[in-house]
């Protein structure tokens, strides 16, 4: 897999200025990562190897309690 998570949570650190951001792997599942800011949960990075290219994309849900 051609996956660089390292290059991945690096480049979301300094993007989303969160440098206490990280990427844990998921059991079971190579082509994603969690997104964690220390303990709490954002989303999932995919990652997706079609035509010789690799993109990665960032999944966060917003809970309606969290706009509060």
């Amino acid at each position: 897999m051609a996956a660089d998570w390292k290059k991945v949570e690096g480049y979301l650190k300094a993007t989303l200025e969160t440098p206490g951001l990280r990427l844990t792997p998921r059991p079971k599942t190579p082509d994603s990562m969690e997104v964690y800011k220390g303990e709490d949960f954002l989303g999932v990075v995919y990652v997706d190897e079609e035509d010789g290219e690799t993109s990665y994309m960032f999944e966060m849900a917003v809970l309606d309690i969290d706009l509060d």
